[in-house]
């Protein structure tokens, strides 16, 4: 069992797994987070409409799914964070 990098308690990694179920294609390898410390929101990424996951600790559910931000990132080669608001500069 891997610690959870938020608060170093143990992962359930069956727990875990059953709250990833709406990220597409993702597994409890992907994170390094507890169920005590994530939450997943479902039909939340803008993109596929797919679950995202929010860190307990943060208060805004992201735009953007881990898979479709990795596909984004390998687009364009930039990654452009979890919100479709790009930074002002």
């Amino acid at each position: 069992m891997k610690p959870c990098h938020n608060c170093q308690a143990a992962i359930d990694e069956y727990l875990l797994d059953k709250q990833l179920e709406p990220l597409r294609d993702l597994t409890v390898d992907d994170f390094h987070l507890c169920t005590d410390c994530v939450t997943v929101v479902a039909d939340a990424c803008v993109e596929c409409g797919g679950g995202v996951y929010v860190p307990r600790n943060t208060t805004t559910t992201p735009d953007i799914c881990p898979a479709c931000r990795s596909d984004r990132i390998e687009r364009t080669g930039h990654d452009h964070g979890w919100k479709l608001d790009a930074p002002s500069h």
